[in-house]
């Protein structure tokens, strides 16, 4: 017997595999989809080229010393350069730029591909020009977590272009698609 509202599952939709922890993984893929993100890009120089991703787990976890945490995939294609790095520049998105997003979540031979979209740094970093804001980080630690590596960089130089209108319009990601933020009524 089930204890009282507790609901009975009459769902036949078939269910992918569950995770080691027995949730079911389309589940914990749904439930994480309905979390908006803010969307950011990764650059770096790999001592070969450039190397760059997009990033949606980007997070801000100290003020002093001023530490900022993304992760990634073990999987990914830019894996290997992230680990060997030393430094590297995450941009924060405005939404005029999902151009970006969806460029730097493609091929890695694509990314980079159109020169007019980027810059280097007097420090060797990729920047992308017309972004809002972004940071130049040293890498401070790199934790394995999972099928993931957990990145915290040491922010070393910020740039906000305060006289830029898309600065109030961060690009998110939400449930798949692309998204720009709504003020609520106060």
């Amino acid at each position: 017997m089930r204890p009282t509202g507790e609901p009975t599952l009459t769902d036949t939709t078939p269910r992918t595999p569950e995770l080691s922890t027995g949730i079911c993984a389309a589940d914990y893929r749904a439930a994480l989809g309905r979390h908006p993100a803010g969307v950011t890009v990764v650059t770096l120089n790999s001592g070969t080229g450039p190397v760059g991703f997009t990033a949606t787990s980007f997070s801000s976890i100290s003020l002093e010393p001023p530490l900022v945490t993304f992760n990634i995939a073990e999987t990914s294609s830019s894996i290997t350069a992230l680990k060997a790095a030393e430094s590297l520049v995450i941009h924060l998105l405005g939404e005029h730029q999902q151009h970006l997003a969806q460029r730097f979540a493609r091929s890695a031979d694509q990314r980079f591909a159109d020169e007019s979209l980027w810059a280097v740094l007097d420090t060797g970093e990729p920047v992308l020009h017309g972004t809002p804001s972004w940071m130049r980080v040293t890498v401070d630690q790199l934790i394995p977590v999972g099928d993931h590596t957990l990145v915290i960089g040491l922010v070393t130089r910020v740039h906000a272009d305060e006289d830029d209108d898309s600065a109030a319009a961060p690009l998110l990601y939400h449930e798949g698609k692309y998204y720009r933020p709504t003020p609520l009524g106060e």
